[in-house]
């Protein structure tokens, strides 16, 4: 190919998308302009040639004649000299650019060159990723949770101010950290499992790690961890965690809660059972001993008739048997003491109170009516606590009822499916509640009886909730109260195993 020549590098010069404006060394007038600079400032060339910088500049401050001349005076002095110029085209409108002049010796004498294209559209561009940049920053520094990205051996390369707030440090002191030292040993492991086991396809993992740290002040964090790459500029895991310390303390007492109940409703089962013993075995043993001390006696006495002795230890056989019935009655409610939670008819837990509330009714003068209905509930729940509840409702009616004539005395225990639930409803013709401070009845801040029965009654409301139920009370009119909790009905399998074990 050829040499390139002068008219060769002409038609180069003219191709430029840069625009060009070539200004006399001495007195900064415009000598020429390439077709780009025509172009972008609507002027042509012989109207651009006799123009001054306020005729095609900004009217800021910034873009003063005077700015405009010492910065070409700069490229004069120096060969070169960059600044921001704002230019305005015919049409008035302001045109921001990145502007360089360069000194060039020509034959006839130096000249200034400057090049500039429209840097708007960048300038905007930048404003709003460096405002982007600003706001991310500040929700980061204003986050809950903490953000870190761990390398494939656990250092830290990345850590939000949050994250050194959360782990009492400075975020620029956890780089190159290994984030397993905050961690106590066994939370150390189970992180180094998750790294290992989380891969770039692998679904994000959530764990709860503890702090290194003892006793009171142990904290706890929830902790998502994913693989990230992005554009090869951050790659590895990110960790997003947050303090969940006051919701494991929750946990915790609830678990304590929990087992607290368990206790005082066996503990309460064992005093049902210890009444039982009291009231219904000591009946048939007194008798059995009073039917063989007669048998003694006729022994003693040299009186051998048969059908006498053999009446006697007869009778005293069937009350022992009787007792030993009581027994075993008493030997299947303390199996059912070590049952957890399981599915079970809710008419057969009424059922298995009978037996008790029955005696306490007596005891009283309360005639008892059980009203259950036909259909079945079965329910999840722990039997043993949910019977305890209600003896305490019926329990409570007794005592009521016991301040009563005695033609008056009527407690009435019935169940019914409604809707969804399961519901006892324990009814009694009282005085109602006008005993109970408004929205005070199941708080346990309030009781009427010497035997506490407020205290029962908060018992109840927290059994009842934590089986995801709800209790109530509500008047009887015209006389009396009703109170009545519901336990949600289950269904399909489940239900099915509650009924067979209902009747096994």
């Amino acid at each position: 190919m050829p040499d390139i020549t002068l008219a060769d590098f002409g038609r180069l010069f003219a191709a430029l998308h840069y625009c060009v404006l070539v200004h006399d060394a001495e007195t900064k007038e415009i000598l020429w302009a390439n077709q780009a600079a025509c172009d972008v400032l609507g002027f042509t060339l012989d109207e651009m040639k006799p123009l001054k910088a306020p005729d095609m500049s900004s009217n800021a401050r910034q873009y003063a004649r005077e700015i405009g001349v010492s910065w070409l005076q700069r490229a004069v002095d120096e060969g070169t000299s960059a600044i921001e110029w704002c230019y305005r085209s015919k049409t008035g409108v302001d045109i921001l650019t990145e502007a360089i002049a360069v000194r060039v010796d020509l034959e006839a004498g130096p000249v200034v060159m400057v090049q500039f294209r429209d840097i708007a559209e960048e300038t905007a561009t930048r404003r709003d990723l460096f405002r982007t940049e600003g706001r991310l920053q500040a929700f980061l520094r204003n986050l809950d949770e903490g953000i870190v990205v761990l390398d494939d051996n656990g250092r830290i390369l990345f850590a939000s101010e949050s994250a050194g707030a959360l782990l009492s440090t400075d975020a620029d002191a956890l780089l190159g950290e290994t984030f397993t030292r905050f961690l106590d040993p066994e939370s150390a492991e189970v992180l180094r499992a998750v790294l290992d086991t989380t891969s770039q396809s692998g679904l994000p993992s959530n764990r709860r790690f503890r702090l290194s740290t003892s006793g009171e002040d142990s904290r706890w964090f929830a902790v998502r961890c994913q693989h990230i790459d992005i554009e090869n500029d951050l790659r590895g895991r990110l960790l997003l965690f947050h303090d969940i310390t006051d919701r494991v303390r929750a946990e915790e007492e609830h678990r304590r809660d929990a087992q607290y109940l368990n206790h005082l409703a066996r503990y309460n089962a064992m005093g049902d059972m210890a009444m039982a013993i009291a009231h219904e075995v000591s009946q048939p043993i007194a008798a059995a001993h009073n039917f063989v001390a007669g048998v003694r006696r006729r022994l003693d006495a040299g009186r051998t008739e048969r059908e006498p002795l053999s009446w006697g230890l007869k009778n005293a056989t069937l009350q022992i048997d009787r007792a030993a019935q009581i027994m075993s009655s008493l030997r299947h409610y303390v199996v059912r003491l070590e049952q957890s939670e399981q599915a079970a008819d809710l008419n057969d837990i009424v059922a298995d109170c009978a037996y008790f509330v029955d005696i306490r009714a007596r005891e009283n003068g309360v005639a008892l009516r059980w009203e259950p209905t036909s259909e079945p509930l079965p329910v999840q729940c722990e039997k043993v606590l949910i019977g305890q509840v209600v003896m305490n409702l019926a329990f409570n009616a007794v005592e009521e009822m016991a301040r009563w004539p005695v033609e008056t005395r009527t407690v009435t225990v019935a169940t019914r499916r409604s809707g969804a639930y399961a519901e006892v409803m324990v009814r009694d013709n009282g005085e109602g509640l006008q005993a109970f401070p408004s929205g005070q009845i199941f708080d346990g801040a309030f009781s009427s009886k010497d035997s506490g029965n407020g205290i029962g009654l908060a018992l109840s409301h927290r059994i009842i909730t934590r089986h995801g139920g709800s209790i109530h009370a509500v008047e009887n009119l015209p006389r009396g109260a009703v109170f009545s909790f519901r336990l949600p009905l289950i269904v399909g399998e489940t239900a099915d195993r509650s009924r067979s074990a209902g009747h096994t």
